[in-house]
């Protein structure tokens, strides 16, 4: 079986990020560090950095990110959503209210002209997302 999944690429957060999203979305996360694979280590200062983590939740939901290296170029996350869809009102009432602890709201949580419940933001993490939730 085939996945699709956000990969999302931090500087040197993205272990934070990641316990973020756990506590928005729930779920188990496993972290793996540079140190773990001595191989992977070019600067000794960025041996605890993230090198792969995942968020697996409940539903069955994944979620990966990674700590870019200073020897490799990284740009800011942009031009792309991370979209949470299918949940009910409530769980999308909930996981917005986390979310949107230190976020730019680009489009207020609410009633959708097509049902359900919509919004859109920017987190603290500068990850763009898109809550869609269902009609009751």
């Amino acid at each position: 079986m085939a996945n699709l999944n956000p990969y999302l690429s931090f500087r040197d957060n993205a272990r934070e990020a990641m316990e973020f999203y756990q506590s928005v979305l729930g779920g188990d996360l496993d972290v793996s560090t540079f140190s773990q694979f001595p191989d992977m280590v070019q600067d000794e200062s960025e041996q605890d950095l993230v090198m792969h983590a995942q968020l697996t939740t409940p539903d069955g939901l994944v979620l990966m990110a990674s700590d870019t290296p200073s020897s490799m170029p990284y740009e800011a996350p942009r031009g792309f959503s991370v979209s949470l869809s299918g949940t009910s009102s409530d769980t999308t009432r909930a996981v917005w209210d986390k979310l949107s602890n230190g976020a730019t709201v680009t489009m207020p949580l609410d009633l959708a002209p097509w049902g359900g419940l919509f919004g859109m933001l920017v987190d603290r993490f500068g990850v763009s997302w898109i809550l869609n939730g269902d009609p009751e």
